[in-house]
This record gives C-alpha cells, sequence and structure tokens, in this order.
C-alpha cells in the first residue's frame, strides 16, 4: 500500500510544476500526501473493515480538506445525496491499489475495483482504467513476470502499453483522465528498474505528476518486493498517525509478495 503512497508523496511537488527528466530531488518541502493518499487509505478501509466505498471516500475526504480533490470530486463529497457522476479521471485509478493487494484472483479483482470505482466513476473509462490498475497490482503481488503483466492488461484494456517513455515523454501534457494517463503511468513501471526508477519514470512525463506516480507506484512496490527503506522513511513521516495506522493495518493483513518480480 506504501507503494502507491510514496508516489503521491514524491510527485506532489511536481504536479503543477512539471519536470521533463528524471533527475530532481525526491523530497523538498513541498512535499505532503495528497487526495490520492486520502482516498487510497479510504479504499483500504472498506478492504480491511467492510462497509460503503462511498461512504468511506466522503468520511476521508471531508476530514482531510484541501488535499487537492478535483471539483466535481469536491461537489459530490459535500453532498450525500449525489450518486455517481459519470467520471472518467484518474481519480479512480489512483485510489485502487489496495484492491489489487487484497484479492485472492484476478476475477475477484476486477469485480472489486468496479465497485471502488463505480460510486464515483461510473464511465467506462473510469471503470477500465481502475480495472487496469488493479489487474497489474493483483500479477505483480503474485509474482508474475513482466510480459506477463503487460499481456494480461492490454487483453483486458486495450491499452498500448508497448511504447517507450522516450517516445510519450517529448509530447505528453498533463492530463487526468484514465485513458491519457494510466496507460502512461503503466508504461513507466514497465520500464523501470526498480521501484524509484518507476515513481522517477512516471513524473518524468510532465503530465499529472502525483497521481501517476502512485499508480505506477503501486505496481512497482509488490513488483519489486516493496519501498526501499530510504524513501518509505521520509514517507511515513509526512503521514497522520491514522494514515501511517492504516498503512500498518492493512500490509499486516494483506502485504507481502510471492517474490520479487523479475526485470523482464
Amino acid at each position: 500500500m506504501l507503494g502507491a503512497i510514496a508516489g503521491d508523496v514524491i510527485g506532489s511537488a511536481y504536479e503543477f510544476d512539471p519536470v521533463k527528466s528524471v533527475t530532481f530531488p525526491l523530497f523538498s518541502e513541498h512535499s505532503r500526501f495528497t487526495d490520492d493518499t486520502v482516498l487510497t487509505a479510504a479504499v483500504a478501509v472498506v478492504l480491511l473493515d467492510g462497509g460503503d466505498y462511498a461512504v468511506a471516500l466522503r468520511d476521508f475526504g471531508r476530514r482531510h480538506p484541501e488535499r487537492g480533490y478535483g471539483g466535481l470530486f469536491r461537489t459530490w463529497l459535500l453532498d450525500p445525496a449525489l450518486g455517481p457522476y459519470d467520471s472518467y479521471g484518474n481519480g479512480s485509478a489512483m485510489r485502487v491499489g489496495p484492491v489489487g493487494l487484497a484479492g485472492d484472483s484476478a476475477e475477484a479483482v476486477l469485480r472489486e475495483a468496479r465497485r471502488s470505482a463505480e460510486v464515483t466513476h461510473s464511465h467506462p473509462e473510469g471503470i477500465r482504467g481502475a480495472q487496469s490498475v488493479a489487474l497489474a497490482v493483483f500479477l505483480a503481488k503474485q509474482g508474475a513476470d513482466k510480459r506477463t503483466i503487460r499481456a494480461r492488461v492490454e487483453a483486458h484494456s486495450g491499452y498500448d502499453l508497448g511504447r517507450s517513455v522516450a517516445e510519450i515523454r517529448p509530447s505528453y501534457r498533463f492530463d487526468e483522465s484514465c485513458q491519457g494517463s494510466v496507460p502512461e503511468a503503466l508504461c513507466c513501471f514497465l520500464e523501470a528498474r526498480d521501484y524509484e526508477g518507476a515513481v522517477r519514470l512516471a513524473i518524468s512525463l510532465g503530465g499529472d505528476a502525483d497521481t501517476m506516480a502512485a499508480i505506477a507506484g503501486s505496481v512497482a512496490a509488490p513488483f519489486y518486493g516493496g519501498v526501499p527503506a530510504a524513501i518509505a522513511a521520509p514517507v511515513r513521516a509526512l503521514l497522520t498517525p491514522e494514515l501511517r495506522g492504516i498503512v500498518d493495518r492493512f500490509d499486516a493483513r494483506y502485504g507481502g509478495t510471492a517474490r520479487a518480480g523479475t526485470a523482464e
């Protein structure tokens, strides 16, 4: 679970100050957790304790204000009478990592990813983005190699995951849609050689940095056997005691990998 959160924290300083290089400080005075972390924790709590995704997302969002929520989500957050708003934004994908870690089969992961997404992101692209990330996380935790992860996610989603970062980066711009950010974030994971590399590549595209790094990081962490201690410690220090406790509870129940992933 910390894989997504660390990506969010590292990317937070570059969301509105984009870089087109992998050479940048991982942490600065601008580093903080954003809505990606808050809503990932909300999803994790539902998986741990049961309950309704809409209720949990509203609860966590209201208790952690000013964390960069999108406009439509903010409206939904404050009005319990509102239902799904047909969004295809990448908010469904940024928060879904725990579903991939908790699932015991690909089919169960896809069903739960849909459930977690459709309370807000009921558009087919919003659901496709969430399912694609959750499936990649699940396969990484199971010890699948990158060829298998790419093939399985492409077969499910229809995304083109064969592009290199060098191909994507020059013309890539800020894009909050699932279809315009999830495939690119997954390409960064597929090209990386370690957890830090996946996060750096995602941020280097110059797009929605915190969310794309959260997505790439959510897959890279189980694939590479966790978040390196030099990254995990400063990230944990920036979390509230409640959020750290959720990470610890979730990892105690669902953490670990079948094996550290191979590079291919």
